[in-house]
């Protein structure tokens, strides 16, 4: 029998792991689960562990409760970190951190948007590879509101929304609908209620699961490296890493399960 994988046992966040599912929840609903400074460490904390653990082949990132995935940065938090504007430029590193892990991880991130993503919490949405939301969701950046520009989350939104939407929303920092979020193509589904989202995400995640995870992390890695290359250099990337998927034995098993008409066994090699 193999051994079961010991989860992290984090502060401000829990993870979970359910047949080669994780689930990571960000978890201070009665504060709107924030961006604080221990949350972004368990976070990155987390990822790190998901993408190291052979056993987990989805993630699946949420927040805890029904009010909010993520309501963004709490600036209370970082006050408390060391005094003085090159600590808290410092501290400011962990967003960049864990958005660069998250890229990084080598395995699909499905975003389940509970509630409000907001500011940072927009940018940690738009950071998942496939994201639903419930019907009552809202997105924005509304720093702007207070002074305020969303400088660590630009990069994330430049490459998930349009331009012009993406400086509406910057400028005004109104919220904006899941159902509009929908229509720019952004949000993968809206569902109506809770319920039907966790249908949606655990049917999604768990076909994700069955897909062989030595040829997804070829691709999605593919796709993430490739979208600032030049054209041609992207092309020619992209040949070689055709011909690595090609020389997998996921790939091979594939080929085979096709036409033997049986569900493939892939081992992610």
């Amino acid at each position: 029998m193999m051994a079961v994988p010991e989860v992290p046992v984090l502060d401000a966040v829990l993870v979970g792991l359910r047949d080669r599912i994780a689930t990571i929840t960000l978890n201070r609903p009665e504060q709107r689960n924030p961006l604080s400074a221990n949350m972004l460490r368990d976070l990155w904390t987390a990822f790190a562990w998901c993408r190291e653990e052979s056993e987990v082949r989805v993630v699946v990132l949420t927040g805890a409760g029904d009010r909010a995935f993520c309501a963004g940065a709490d600036l209370a938090s970082f006050s408390d970190e060391p005094a003085g504007e090159v600590a808290r430029h410092h501290e400011r590193h962990r967003f960049v951190d864990l958005f660069l892990i998250m890229q990084d991880l080598g395995k699909p991130i499905v975003g389940r948007v509970n509630g409000h993503a907001l500011a940072g919490g927009f940018g940690l949405a738009c950071a998942c590879d496939l994201l639903f939301a419930v019907d009552s969701a809202t997105f924005g950046t509304p720093e702007i509101n207070v002074g305020v520009w969303p400088a660590m989350i630009q990069a994330v939104l430049a490459r998930n929304l349009p331009r012009k939407a993406m400086l509406e929303m910057e400028l005004l920092g109104e919220r904006w609908t899941a159902r509009r979020m929908y229509e720019l193509g952004l949000v993968n589904r809206v569902a109506a209620s809770l319920p039907e989202l966790d249908v949606v995400v655990a049917d999604v995640a768990g076909r994700l699961a069955r897909k062989s995870p030595a040829v997804l992390k070829v691709g999605r890695d593919s796709f993430y490296r490739q979208q600032d290359m030049e054209f041609r250099a992207a092309l020619e990337y992209l040949q070689s890493q055709l011909t690595l998927v090609t020389l997998t034995d996921d790939a091979r098993e594939g080929v085979a399960a096709f036409f033997e008409k049986r569900e493939p066994d892939f081992k992610g090699r």
